[in-house]
C-alpha cells in the first residue's frame, strides 16, 4: 500500500476534500472517490440496467467530479456526490433519448424518400399522360418546373441543376419534391374532372 494512501486513508470525507482543494493533488481525490465508488455503479446500474454502460459512466462522472468538485461548497461529500451520480444519469438518458428521436426521424425521412411511392413523372408516359403531365407542370412554380424539367427531361443530376440555376443542391432536392408533389395533386384533379 502506498504511503499516501495510507497516511489518508483514516480522515473523514472533509478533511480529505479540503486537503485535496488545497494541493490539487488527484490521488486524495481518487482516495475519496474510492470510499463511495460502490454507491456510484449501484446508482448508475440502477439507472441504465446495463453493466458496461455503467462501469463507463463510474469513470465518466470521476472526471466530471475533478471539474465539478472546486466549483460548489461540499458540506457533505457523499450526499453530493449523489445528486452529481444521479443528475448525469439522468443527463445521459435525456441525451440517449434525444440521439434515437433524432435518429427515427431520420430513418423515418430516408425511407419516406426511398420507398416513394411511384410518381406518374416516374413511369413510363403515354401521349395523354405526357399532355397532363405538360399542362399540370405550367401551374407549377417556376422553380419547381425548371428543376423538374431539367431533372426528368433533360436528365441533369442535381449538382448540374443548382450549377445551372445558381441555386443549394437541398433547394434542387426540395423543389424537385414539392413539384412532383404538386403535379400528383394536379394530375389527381383532371382525372376526377374527367371522370364527371
Amino acid at each position: 500500500m502506498k504511503p499516501l494512501k495510507k497516511k489518508y486513508e483514516q480522515q473523514d470525507d472533509s478533511e480529505l476534500l479540503e486537503k485535496y482543494l488545497s494541493t490539487g493533488d488527484i490521488e486524495l481525490l481518487g482516495i475519496l472517490y474510492n470510499r463511495y465508488i460502490h454507491l456510484v455503479y449501484g446508482v448508475c446500474l440502477k439507472y441504465f440496467k446495463d453493466r458496461e454502460k455503467s462501469k463507463d459512466a463510474v469513470n465518466e462522472i470521476f472526471e466530471k467530479l475533478i471539474r465539478e468538485v472546486s466549483r460548489f461548497e461540499i458540506q457533505n461529500f457523499r450526499s453530493w456526490l449523489y445528486v452529481l451520480v444521479k443528475n448525469h444519469c439522468l443527463m445521459e438518458i435525456r441525451r440517449t433519448r434525444n440521439e434515437q428521436k433524432r435518429f427515427n426521424q431520420f430513418s423515418h425521412d430516408r425511407f419516406m424518400e426511398s420507398v416513394d411511392i411511384t410518381h406518374p413523372i416516374d413511369e413510363e408516359r403515354d401521349d395523354a399522360l405526357e399532355e397532363r403531365l405538360i399542362k399540370c407542370m405550367e401551374k407549377l412554380k417556376q422553380e419547381q418546373y425548371s428543376c423538374i424539367r431539367l431533372f426528368y427531361y433533360e436528365n441533369c443530376c442535381y449538382k448540374e441543376i443548382a450549377g445551372k440555376l445558381g441555386i443549394e443542391e437541398k433547394k434542387v432536392k426540395s423543389y424537385i419534391q414539392n413539384g412532383k408533389r404538386n403535379l400528383k395533386i394536379c394530375l389527381e384533379q383532371n382525372r376526377k374532372q374527367d371522370e364527371i
